[in-house]
């Protein structure tokens, strides 16, 4: 089993960047897809973004497209999410997971097995 933690959320106003990361142990991710999801209150939890297992190949939420990045470095078994022109609706509780290489282009939670406790981002307008 991999254990996931997430920080760098916090309070931002809009068109404003953030920074979140992602640190997973037990388990190297080298040999796993990775995500993003986020889950607003009141709301379901929706896919952000995905990278490879070899941390090349990215897929991206139309909602995110062009805004958002993700990537990962293997050696520091760490995967990131960089928030450029943060908008209020992407105030949320934004989720790390693990999952297989059907999660890379699925999208779908159902895809991931493991997942972080998550931590909020809150954009203020």
């Amino acid at each position: 089993q991999v254990q996931l933690v997430e920080s760098g959320g916090g309070l931002v106003q809009a068109g404003g960047s953030l920074s979140l990361s992602c640190a997973a142990s037990g388990r190297t991710i080298s040999i796993s897809t990775m995500g993003w999801f986020r889950q607003a209150p009141g709301k379901e939890r929706e896919f952000v973004a995905t990278i490879n297992w070899r941390g090349i190949s990215t897929y991206y939420a139309d909602f995110v497209k062009g805004r958002f990045t993700i990537s990962k470095d293997n050696a520091k078994n760490t995967v990131y999410l960089q928030m450029n022109s943060l908008k209020p609706e992407a105030t949320a509780v934004y989720y790390c997971a693990e999952g297989g290489g059907p999660a890379y282009t699925s999208g779908a939670a159902a895809d991931f097995s493991y997942w972080g406790p998550g931590t909020q981002v809150s954009v203020s307008s």
